[in-house]
């Protein structure tokens, strides 16, 4: 079974792509929300895949996380749902805005999307409702500004005073590497 591509995106259209891995093209289809997310043909890429294996036919389904991955193989195991269909559901927006109608029993949402009536939208709703769990945002990993905290503290600074000097430094700059952080907190700090 094929998992995973690496190689150079060869061809972009809105349902499937090529990647060429070694010289060998392999055909992707790929949601709506995939698509954006690749690059421009000729770029190297990186895709979670889904082999589909029928009878009649060898199909990959390519995704651009494994999240999304995971929620196209949830949805193929309700009864009717299958890759083509679930395919088209993630089309229909983002993987949170497909959680959320289902969390909510948004009926009309799901049944926004070409081919899913009520009863599949209730169907949905019903069988993964309770399995979402899982697929709820990861837990965050420490962020810069724990980092800097601890590194604050392991200075002997005080959590009041390093807490404190850590809003300051991170104000209109959220997004701020530790480094740069770091040297703003020890700044604030030693200035008083």
């Amino acid at each position: 079974m094929i998992a995973h591509l690496r190689g150079k995106l060869m061809q972009k259209d809105p349902s499937r792509v090529i990647v060429d891995v070694n010289g060998v093209g392999y055909e992707v289809v790929v949601p709506l929300t995939t698509f954006t997310a690749l690059p421009d043909a000729g770029a190297d890429v990186s895709i979670d895949i889904h082999t589909h294996v029928r009878e009649d036919i060898i199909a990959l389904y390519g995704f651009s996380t494994r999240r999304e991955r995971a929620i196209f193989e949830k949805l193929m195991t309700i009864s009717g749902i299958g890759p083509k269909l679930a395919i088209t559901i993630l089309s229909g927006g983002s993987v949170e805005q497909l959680i959320t109608a289902i969390k909510r029993g948004d009926i009309a949402r799901l049944t926004a999307i070409p081919g899913v009536g009520k009863k599949t939208a209730e169907r949905i709703i019903l069988e993964l409702k309770d399995k979402l769990q899982e697929f709820a945002e990861a837990p965050q990993k420490p962020s810069v500004e724990v980092d800097v905290m601890s590194a604050l503290e392991n200075l002997g600074y005080n959590r009041a005073l390093a807490e404190s000097a850590m809003r300051r430094a991170v104000d209109g700059d959220p997004d701020a590497v530790f480094d740069v952080l770091f040297k703003r907190a020890l700044q604030i700090l030693t200035k008083g």
